[in-house]
């Protein structure tokens, strides 16, 4: 009996902050300008989930009834057929090549984690004569997770953020996120990469390079080459680090599939043809329901349809579910013998005083907008005593866990000290915040599960850590192996400051002032190389 090992969760660059499984980055190797903020965490400690986060373990889902299964049409050998781009042996090649050849097992995984989508996403790419070579982007990417996070706050298989998100028609509400549906994501990353392509004059090289690290900056570097008159291609631009390495992994896992024995590795044989079928469900659905009807779990039916939020489909859709070719027949029986008002649990709720629809929304985990279009209410107004219908969840809602819970639960770390919750309020920024209480806008973030640069919220609650640690815990934590000192050499960038460098990297102005024999009165100069000692694991 087949099956297939997905990874869970119920959630969450340009198209991305990619991680990066195979060099630890040098310390004087730092970007002096990425697209993005990288953590130095990242980039000394680079591994599977350095830049982007799993958030949960994988699931086994079983694809196929057969006890055996014989592949004798290998969809790698379809993808092998249609690998077009020409691959340097350069150094850069290589080293990515030779790390992907030396982990079998990470391979293995990852294709694990592709098999019931890759075969959807071959077609798509051949309907619109894409590159095959992009097949791979995913592993580049996120390693095929469709709910892969990055620090970054890029989320899906294809690591979109969230404005590019909705750029290229990804829905993002409080019910769906488009950039975790794989077949909407696909589609986005599709329309993103043609419209790259075009905009770099068909060089797929300069368009995977502003994938990743955004086509302003890629465009800026042609230019000042060809002002320059130097050579305009992608190996002679001057880009981040990240992007310099982006490329060359894709064309060393593509180098791999072309000749895999060559580098004494077998890929993972998965068959050419669907194993999943997008089932039309017509409106809104609980989720617990359908995994029922389908003869799944819940979380073999989230690994499936990762774009949903809560416990059921998106009221207004997408009323599209995955489900495996093996159950499909028994889920459309079972949904034609549902009649409607049985798709969602409905409690009647008397409004007590004092209640508003955000209030009674809240209580029921479910938004205003459900609440007045399931009692066909025209605007907010609600009396005390009148009666309401609310959607409900069929089952408790630890079976269903959010994305947003999930997430926070991984990602959250704890700090010490006093333990103070901040309401968000109009106006509020991470650096006014940090301000009140003394504490980094990085640690906050930290705290809270959120990347730097992520909205916030009115009336979001926050945690925030302040005062001294219990005693005893200073000296327990200092003799811990958590605490990693790296030596770095940091290159100033335009706007910085010792206050704003000592902050980002957790460290005190005199002591980069004894570092580095600075004084305090003396400005920073752009390019100007400062040492520092960071303790890697507090910031």
């Amino acid at each position: 009996m087949k099956k297939i090992i997905l990874p869970l969760s119920l959630t969450m660059l340009v198209g991305c902050q990619n991680f990066n499984p195979q060099n630890v980055v040098s310390s004087n190797e730092l970007p002096a300008n990425t697209a993005h903020t990288i953590d130095i965490y990242e980039a000394l400690l680079a591994d599977e989930t350095a830049q982007v986060i799993h958030p949960k373990d994988d699931v086994e889902i079983t694809l196929t009834d057969k006890d055996k299964l014989t592949i004798s049409d290998n969809v790698w050998d379809r993808v092998r057929s249609q690998l077009h781009f020409d691959i340097p042996q350069n150094s850069k090649v290589i080293a990515q090549r030779n790390w992907y050849a030396k982990h079998q097992s990470y391979l293995d995984r990852v294709a694990k984690r592709s098999e019931p989508f890759i075969h959807h996403i071959v077609e798509e790419l051949e309907k619109h004569n894409m590159p095959m070579e992009l097949v791979l982007l995913p592993i580049v990417e996120s390693a095929y997770d469709p709910f892969a996070y990055s620090h970054g706050s890029a989320s899906g298989m294809w690591q979109f953020l969230s404005g590019t998100g909705k750029q290229f028609g990804l829905k993002q509400d409080w019910w769906y996120d488009g950039r975790r549906d794989v077949a909407a994501s696909t589609q986005a990353a599709i329309k993103f990469l043609r419209y790259l392509n075009k905009r770099f004059d068909g060089d797929w090289l300069l368009a995977l390079a502003a994938y990743n690290s955004g086509e302003g900056r890629v465009a800026r570097a042609v230019k000042d080459n060809a002002r320059k008159g130097k050579p305009t291609d992608f190996w002679n631009l001057k880009l981040p680090k990240e992007t310099r390495d982006y490329v060359p992994k894709l064309l060393a896992l593509a180098d791999l599939v072309k000749r895999p024995s060559d580098f004494g590795i077998t890929l993972y044989a998965i068959d050419n043809q669907p194993v999943i079928s997008s089932i039309d469900i017509g409106s809104q659905l609980d989720l617990a329901l359908a995994a029922d009807l389908s003869g799944l779990t819940i979380d073999e039916l989230h690994a499936l349809n990762p774009g949903f939020n809560r416990w059921a489909t998106a009221p207004n859709g997408p009323h599209q579910l995955l489900i495996p070719n093996n159950k499909v027949d028994q889920f459309k029986l079972g949904l034609s013998k549902l009649e409607e008002k049985d798709r969602l649990s409905w409690q009647r709720y008397k409004i007590r005083e004092g209640d508003s629809l955000s209030v009674i929304a809240n209580r029921f985990n479910t938004t205003i907008t459900v609440v007045k279009e399931a009692n066909s209410l025209k605007n907010n107004s609600i009396r005390a005593g009148k009666y309401l219908l609310i959607p409900t969840a069929t089952q408790s809602l630890d079976r269903y866990k959010s994305y947003e819970e999930i997430r926070v639960s991984k990602l959250t770390r704890k700090g010490s000290g006093n333990k103070i919750t901040h309401t968000v309020t109009r106006g509020d920024t991470l650096w006014d915040i940090g301000r009140k209480y003394k504490v980094s806008e990085k640690s906050i973030a930290k705290w809270n599960a959120m990347a730097p640069r992520d909205m916030l919220r009115l009336g979001q609650k926050l945690t925030i850590w302040t005062g001294k640690a219990a005693p005893g815990k200073a000296s327990q934590t200092a003799s811990t192996s958590s605490n990693i000192m790296r030596n770095i050499n940091y290159k100033v960038r335009s706007g910085d400051s010792l206050a704003r460098i000592a902050n980002k990297f957790n460290v005190r102005i005199a002591d980069i002032e004894k570092w580095n024999n600075l004084k305090r009165s003396k400005y920073l100069q752009p390019g100007q190389l400062l040492k520092l000692s960071v303790n890697i694991t507090s910031i």
